[in-house]
């Protein structure tokens, strides 16, 4: 194992540092901010009301309302990288690493406001002539056949990077700590096993059922799930109110300083490192899972599902990582290094709500761990269907869950590396698409804003 962790985790530094995956991910989204003149920011109440059926149009094509899509969206992106990643972030990049997840997140905004309007703007059909969108359909019909390489590429990468491996590993590993301390079970890889057994037959009864059930389960877990996490951390943050201004200080010191984790020059790099990577594992601005699930929605104009799109990370990163990341700070776990991932977390809501804070936390990562096992496992179905028809999805299915099984028994370490490796992989092409058509986007959208009020 060491070998092949060994592997992608120099394949990840290669993606994200040499390969400059990094800096076509946020400086794309810059590009984004600045070409669009922050346009798209000053319609969030006309998103909203988007995204609450208000302007629907019953004879658009599609398979989903814009709540289920952002809801099967959030469902992948409000998971394990809100309470598991920022906890990697944390301990491998110092409180910083939060600061630049927030750049990252803002950046992100516009990234998925251009991203996913090219997702309905260029839709096509599968084999079963069921209308899909992704990167790869904006690749083939937006930029043409002669780039049809880079819809390969992604679909391929997104095989394995829509793989829930860090998700069943996080889940297990709270499972498994909880169980493990309260009854005699203490051979820790069976139980692991045998967790990652259940977690892949809970799955199954419902990603078998399809995108309409996936969407059906996310639109009613997703909400409830959000508030009571939220709700807890903001009662450990208002509780220790006085601190939190010392907090955000080094928050953003450290950000720039590098931090008591790396230190120096070296650690700056690191922190910035971290910080955009879980951004990007928490969020997917750039990665372009968000556009398969956008671009099923019922929905002909392109500009609504990229202004419903930006809530994603205004929600997912903007408010519940830093929650978070402010409830992880508040505990000195962070520094003693004890703790990792989900466990880190655990500790600190545990550290101020006793054992209500870990039955919390529990809940939390089951609801967000098995709500972003539906989404992937429907993105993953898209990659299969575009490589190999339609037909495919029920195999890809069947290798998805047995995944899982293999997931609850591997190390963080590459979980974590395997992840970062493919989503670098899928970035490539969805922000190259996206950048290439982005004068297409601000056309339309120039149409579509002088239409409305802001």
């Amino acid at each position: 194992m060491d070998i092949i962790n060994n592997f992608f985790a120099q394949l990840s530094n290669f993606l994200w540092g040499n390969f400059g995956v990094a800096n076509l991910v946020i400086g794309g989204g810059i590009f984004f901010l600045v070409y669009s003149r922050l346009t798209p920011f000053r319609y969030f109440k006309h998103a909203f009301e988007i995204l609450l059926g208000k302007h629907d149009d019953p004879d658009d094509e599609g398979q989903i309302t814009h709540f289920q899509a952002l809801s099967t969206a959030l469902s992948s992106t409000v998971g394990i990288g809100n309470i598991a990643g920022v906890a990697v972030a944390i301990s491998l990049g110092g409180p910083g690493a939060l600061f630049w997840m927030w750049i990252s997140a803002v950046v992100g905004m516009a990234t998925k406001f251009f991203t996913c309007s090219l997702g309905i703007m260029y839709r096509g059909y599968d084999s079963e002539n069921v209308l899909q969108g992704g990167p790869m359909y904006v690749i083939e019909y937006g930029m043409g056949k002669k780039f049809k390489f880079l819809s390969y590429w992604f679909s391929i990468a997104g095989l394995v990077g829509c793989l829930s491996l860090l998700q069943a590993n996080q889940l297990t590993q709270i499972m498994s700590d909880y169980l493990s301390a309260n009854t005699s079970l203490v051979q820790s890889f069976n139980l692991n096993l045998s967790i990652g057994i259940v977690i892949a037959l809970l799955v199954s009864m419902v990603i078998f059922g399809g995108l309409s059930r996936i969407a059906e389960v996310a639109s009613k877990i997703v909400p409830f799930m959000v508030v009571i996490y939220l709700l807890a951390g903001l009662f450990i943050v208002l509780s220790n109110i006085s601190l939190v201004p010392s907090i955000i200080s080094n928050i953003i010191y450290s950000a720039f300083n590098g931090s008591s984790v790396a230190g120096g020059f070296a650690g700056t790099a690191i922190v910035i490192s971290q910080g955009f990577r879980r951004a990007a594992f928490s969020n997917e601005a750039g990665m372009g899972t968000e556009v398969m699930a956008i671009g099923a929605s019922k929905n002909n104009q392109p500009i609504k599902s990229g202004l419903v799109a930006m809530i994603g990370p205004l929600i997912d990163t903007l408010i519940v990582c830093t929650i978070t990341g402010i409830v992880i700070l508040l505990s000195s776990e962070w520094i003693e290094g004890n703790f990792t991932g989900v466990s880190l977390t655990q500790k600190s809501f545990s550290n101020h709500l006793g054992i209500v804070g870990d039955y919390i936390l529990i809940f939390s990562v089951a609801t967000f761990t098995l709500s972003t096992m539906f989404g992937y496992s429907y993105y993953g179905c898209k990659c299969a269907s575009y490589l190999f028809g339609a037909s495919s999805k029920f195999y890809y299915r069947i290798f998805y869950v047995l995944t899982l099984i293999l997931g609850s028994v591997l190390s963080l370490d590459l979980a974590v590396n395997i992840v970062d490796a493919m989503f670098a992989l899928m970035a490539f092409p969805t922000m190259i698409s996206a950048l290439y058509l982005a004068p297409r986007i601000k056309k339309e959208s120039t149409k579509y804003f002088a239409t409305i009020k802001g």
